[in-house]
C-alpha cells in the first residue's frame, strides 16, 4: 500500500518563501560603528533574489562553490539565502583560519567566486594568489585599498538587479552548504549539508526538547555564521520566525552586554569562552541587564558548572548546554532537564553534555566496535546517525571516521536510559596515567571553579613512571592570587586523589582555536619546547 501525500521536496527555498510569507516583518538588526542596521526578513528575502541574479550574470550555475569571507551581518544573511536556493553550494570560510588552511580549503572546494566583507580583505589578500579557482571576489562594503586586485562591489551587482528571481525545484539531496572542520588533527574535512538535512535540522531547532527558537524569539547570534551555518539558527529563523542580531566583529563582553541591553535579545548562543567574558565584563557593570533573556545556549566545547552557576545564582539565566559536531549539524543534545525535576537537582543534569533530540540515533562503542549499555556508568565513544549526520566527507576518504553507518565522534564519555550524555574527554586528549584514564575535561571543570581561576586547560605530559600525567595550564583572574598547591588542595577535596596533577603552569591567555575552543595541541607543543614555566609539586 502506497501513501497518498504529496511528495514536495524539502528546500531551503521553501524555508525562506514562508519566512518572508508569514514572517515578513520581523528584523535582521546588525551592530555597526555608527549604530544599529535593520532590514526585514522580506526585505533580505528581496534582496537575496536580487544577489542570485547578480551571480548568475557572472557565470555561477547549479552546484557551482561560491564562498564567504564574512561577519555576522545582513549582508552574510543575504548570501545565505541566495546561493543555495539558486542551486549553487554555498561555502562559509573560516576567518580564523591560518592562510594555509584557508588556501587548502578554498583550493579543495574549488570555489569560484568569494563574497568579503572589506574590514576582512587584508586576511584575503594573503592567500589570494594561491587560489586559482577564484574567478571573481565581491567587496560588501568600499573597496579603497587594492589589496585583493580586480573585484567587484556588492552593493553595485546586487542594486544592479530586481527581485523576482524563480528559485528552481531542486532534488533535496543535491548540495545545499559546504563547511569544513577546524582541522585540528590533519587537514580539515568537507562536509556537504543536503536542501534536506537542512530542513529537518531547521525543524528540529523549533522543538521545545532542543533549542525551541520560535517568533517569541529574538536571537543574538553570536557563534560565527562559518560555524556549523551559525548552528543552523539562521535558517531555523527563517523557519519559525526569530529574529536575529548580528554582531559582527564586536565579540568581546563589554559590546555584547550593551547588545543585550539594548536590543533586547531573548536567547542567545555563543561558545563558554564568550560567555565566561560577559561574565566578567558584567562584574564591572552595574548596568548589566540580562532580563530580557530567557536563556543561552552555550556549546563547541564543556560548559564548566561554575559558569552556569554564576548565571543562574547572580542573573537569573538559565544555560543550556548543547553538543554537536560540524559532521552533526550540528545539533544532536541538549541539556535540558527532565520534565519533573527538582529545582535544586537541575544543574546536575545541564553540566552534562546534553540529551539525544529526535531524530539523532546515539550509541555508545568500545574500540572493536562492541555497542555498550546505556547505564550511566560504562565509558565508551559515541556513535550518530540520522537525516543530518554526515555519512562521509566531500572528496576524502576516512573510513576510521565511520562505522556500518554510524559517524565516530571522537568524543569519549558515558550515555544513560534518559538519552544523557557526560563526556569524559575527546579521545585525542584523554590522559592515560598507570592504564587507567583522567578527565581532562572534569579537572579543567573543577580547577574553574576555584574563585581565582579564570580559564584553565588540562593536556597529557610524558611521565617515566606512569607514561602520562596531567598538566594544569591556569589563567587567574585579574589581582587575584593561588599557588599551584592551594589549587591542588582545592582540588584534592573534589577528584581521585591520583587524578591530582604534580604539574602546574600558569599562563596569560590559553590559545584558542578558530571557532573558541581550547586549543590543546598548541600547549603541548610549547610544553615539548619548554616555553611554559612548569611548577613540579612534590
Amino acid at each position: 500500500m502506497k501513501s497518498t501525500m504529496q511528495d514536495a521536496p524539502l528546500l531551503i527555498s521553501g524555508i525562506i518563501r514562508h519566512g518572508e510569507w508569514v514572517y515578513g516583518n520581523k528584523k535582521v538588526f546588525t551592530v555597526t560603528p555608527e549604530g544599529v542596521n535593520e532590514a526585514t526578513f522580506f526585505q533580505v528575502a528581496k534582496r537575496a533574489e536580487q544577489l542570485a541574479s547578480a551571480l548568475e550574470r557572472i557565470g555561477i550555475r547549479n552546484g557551482d562553490r561560491v564562498a564567504t569571507f564574512m561577519w555576522n551581518n545582513q549582508s552574510h544573511m543575504e548570501a545565505y539565502v541566495a546561493i543555495p536556493c539558486m542551486g549553487a553550494v554555498l561555502h562559509t570560510l573560516n576567518i580564523r583560519l591560518f592562510p594555509e588552511q584557508l588556501a587548502f580549503i578554498i583550493n579543495h572546494a574549488e570555489d569560484r567566486v568569494i563574497i568579503v566583507d572589506n574590514t576582512l580583505m587584508p586576511l584575503l589578500a594573503k592567500v589570494r594568489d594561491q587560489i586559482p579557482s577564484v574567478e571573481y571576489i565581491i567587496v560588501n562594503g568600499h573597496d579603497e585599498t587594492g589589496v585583493l586586485g580586480d573585484t567587484l562591489d556588492y552593493e553595485t551587482l546586487v542594486s544592479a538587479e530586481e527581485p523576482g528571481y524563480d528559485w528552481p525545484r531542486l532534488d533535496e539531496r543535491s548540495a545545499a552548504i559546504m563547511c569544513y572542520t577546524s582541522g585540528t588533527t590533519g587537514d580539515p574535512k568537507g562536509v556537504v549539508y543536503s536542501h534536506r538535512s537542512t530542513w529537518l535540522h531547521s525543524m528540529a531547532s523549533t522543538s521545545a526538547n532542543s533549542i525551541g527558537l520560535s517568533e517569541r524569539d529574538r536571537c543574538l547570534l553570536i557563534v560565527p555564521m562559518f560555524h556549523v551555518n551559525a548552528w543552523g539558527a539562521a535558517f531555523t529563523a527563517f523557519f519559525c520566525g526569530t529574529e536575529l542580531i548580528m554582531p559582527q566583529m564586536y565579540l568581546q563582553g563589554e559590546p555584547i552586554l550593551k547588545m543585550i541591553k539594548d536590543l533586547r535579545p531573548t536567547i542567545s548562543l555563543g561558545v563558554p569562552t564568550i560567555w565566561n567574558d560577559v561574565l566578567r565584563a558584567a562584574e564591572n557593570n552595574p548596568d548589566a541587564d540580562f532580563s530580557s533573556l530567557r536563556g543561552i545556549l552555550a556549546g563547541g566545547s564543556a560548559v564548566p558548572r561554575v559558569m552556569i552557576e554564576a548565571y543562574r545564582d547572580k542573573y537569573g539565566i538559565e544555560v543550556m548546554q548543547g553538543w554537536g559536531m560540524t559532521e552533526t549539524s550540528p545539533l544532536a543534545a541538549v541539556a535540558i532537564p527532565p520534565a519533573g525535576t527538582p529545582k535544586d537537582l537541575e544543574i546536575d543534569y545541564r553540566v552534562k553534555a546534553g540529551r539525544v533530540v529526535g531524530g539523532v540515533e546515539l550509541r555508545l562503542t568500545a574500540d572493536d566496535g562492541t555497542v555498550l549499555p546505556k547505564d550511566g556508568r560504562t565509558v565508551g565513544e559515541f556513535e550518530l546517525r540520522g537525516p543530518w549526520i554526515t555519512g562521509s566527507y566531500f572528496g576524502v576518504d576516512a573510513p576510521d571516521k565511520f562505522r556500518d553507518g554510524w559517524l565516530r565522534s571522537g568524543d569519549i564519555g558515558t550515555l544513560d536510559g534518559e538519552g544523557f550524555m557526560v563526556i569524559s574527554d575527546r579521545t585525542k586528549d584523554v590522559i592515560k596515567s598507570g592504564g587507567e584514564w583522567i578527565s581532562s575535561v572534569e579537572l579543567e571543570n573543577t580547577v574553574m571553579a576555584h574563585s581565582a581561576v579564570f580559564e584553565a586547560a588540562v593536556i597529557a605530559v610524558p611521565d617515566e613512571k606512569w607514561q602520562e600525567r596531567p598538566l594544569c595550564c591556569v589563567v587567574l583572574r585579574p589581582e587575584a592570587q593561588a599557588t599551584a598547591a592551594q589549587l591542588r588542595d582545592f582540588l584534592a577535596q573534589r577528584v581521585a586523589k591520583w587524578w591530582l596533577p604534580e604539574r602546574w603552569t600558569f599562563i596569560e591567555a590559553i590559545p584558542k582555536t578558530s571557532v573558541g575552543k581550547f586549543d590543546k595541541k598548541v600547549l603541548r607543543a610549547q610544553y615539548h619546547d619548554d616555553l611554559l614555566d612548569v611548577i613540579v609539586l612534590g
